[in-house]
């Protein structure tokens, strides 16, 4: 572990960040090119003499933008908030008690959340369509629970799991109620597995396309993956604006991620060595 990289592993590992990194990049250069140079053999060629943002500034000016912006941010919030809130109670209960079945039910769990979106859209949109629940935030976060719910419950029984049992006995000799004991003992030491499991749920509601698809049709309630999808121009593809869209949308969530890093990685590793 101490030995140190030689240079061959610095070649390999900037040509495995460029390989990743290669689509976010060329999106990136794209969406500053003139229209001329997004067709023919210039369209191949990396950089533009001739910047622009002119497909910026027509995103919010010829399509209702941030409407699409304010419509993802509400629904993934509301599903991340109320996801991770629900799943905490659950992966507590599965993590704690000692009930029959408790195997069966994970398993269930994780079964529910590996299930194509294209097997569930029919029966989902006939529940939502009933309750007259379509072009609303309510017929988005009610089916976004379906897959999000499921993967926060799996991921967060790990962390409960390695919390040690003396914590809460040690709280109930104080005097603590069970609930005090969830609030203020257990639930502080899985902050960074909460981080973790909502900045997924969250990017997983920000990016879901299917349901938001389907569901709501109106302009009015689109999201941002269905609205980029829906942009077309009088004759071609606005390929420049696809591609500031596309820009804008990536921000948010790099910012995110970068910003809650060490949340992250600190969440995805606990419980991997023991102690």
């Amino acid at each position: 572990m101490k030995k140190k990289a030689g240079p061959l592993f610095y070649v390999f590992l900037a040509a495995f960040v460029f390989l990743v990194m290669f689509p976010f990049l060329w999106i990136l250069l794209s969406s500053i090119k003139p229209l001329t140079e997004l067709f023919g053999e210039e369209a191949f060629n990396w950089f533009t003499s001739h910047p622009t943002l002119k497909s910026y500034v027509s995103v919010f000016a010829n399509y209702p933008f941030l409407k699409y912006l304010w419509n993802s941010t509400v629904i993934a919030t509301i599903t991340t908030a109320y996801t991770v809130f629900v799943a905490a109670f659950a992966a507590y209960a599965i993590a704690r008690l000692n009930f029959k079945g408790k195997s069966i039910i994970l398993g269930i769990v994780l079964s529910v959340s590996m299930f194509p979106q294209i097997a569930t859209i029919s029966p989902i949109y006939m529940f939502v369509k009933k309750f007259e629940l379509t072009n609303s935030y309510l017929g988005l976060i009610i089916p976004y629970t379906t897959f999000a719910l499921p993967l926060s419950i799996w991921l967060l029984v790990t962390f409960f799991r390695k919390i040690p049992f003396d914590l809460e006995e040690a709280a109930k000799i104080d005097g603590a109620t069970p609930l005090q004991t969830y609030f203020k003992v257990i639930l502080p030491l899985t902050v960074p597995g909460i981080f973790t499991t909502s900045i997924l749920v969250f990017i997983a509601a920000w990016n879901e396309f299917l349901f938001a698809l389907t569901i709501n049709t109106a302009e009015s309630y689109k999201t941002v993956p269905v609205g980029i999808a829906m942009f077309r121009g009088q004759y071609t593809i606005p390929w420049g604006e696809i591609s500031a869209a596309t820009v804008i949308v990536t921000i948010p969530l790099v910012i995110m991620v970068l910003l809650f890093q060490r949340h992250i990685v600190s969440g995805l590793t606990s419980g991997s060595v023991k102690e």
